[in-house]
């Protein structure tokens, strides 16, 4: 992939995934969250969870089974796949954002700040004013990353789904979600 630092300081241009972009985003999801070689991206949860962090069929069942939500890839000029980001509206002016995620290769040249600012566009050119977002209690350095980014503790926890392999394999029993909240206004 060329490095190409300059793609960090622009907007990203947000496209709807396709049936096609799975297996891609599939790759890049599980080599971002679970990359545990040189490769890996800083926030890997390698260290306390296995397995994959979705797979085809599971995220072409999310995608099926949420008509309302959008899987949003970014592409380089070269075609290269940059990054993804699922938004899904929750009420009338409230959308959940997950599985933000940017190539482990080029994650220090700022892209994952310029996605998140291009899904909250997204949000808002949807009539969204908030967003929320849940990031495992264990992941610190995501914590304050999202911080520094408008993302606040609301307070609110979520228990982790450890009877399903949704999102990997645990190697711990001490995880939760917690929940963030921005306001968009």
């Amino acid at each position: 992939m060329p490095d190409d630092t300059s793609r960090g300081t622009s907007q990203a241009a947000l496209q709807v995934a396709t049936g096609a972009d799975v297996p891609a985003i599939v790759a890049l999801m599980n080599h971002a969250y679970r990359g545990d070689n040189v490769d890996a991206g800083w926030n890997t949860e390698a260290a306390y969870m296995d397995g994959d962090r979705t797979s085809d069929v599971m995220l072409r069942q999310d995608i099926a089974a949420n008509p309302a939500a959008s899987l949003l890839i970014w592409r380089a000029s070269d075609d290269a796949l940059l990054g993804c980001v699922w938004l899904e509206p929750e009420a009338a002016d409230v959308w959940y954002v997950g599985s933000l995620t940017v190539d482990p290769r080029v994650q220090n040249a700022r892209l994952g700040r310029t996605l998140l600012a291009a899904a909250e566009d997204w949000v808002r050119q949807r009539g969204g004013r908030a967003i929320r977002m849940t990031v495992v209690n264990l992941r610190d350095t995501l914590l304050a990353w999202y911080g520094r980014r408008g993302y606040l503790p609301t307070g609110a926890t979520e228990p982790f789904p450890y009877d399903s392999d949704r999102f990997g394999r645990p190697k711990r029993d001490d995880l939760h979600f917690v929940v963030l909240g921005k306001s968009l206004g």
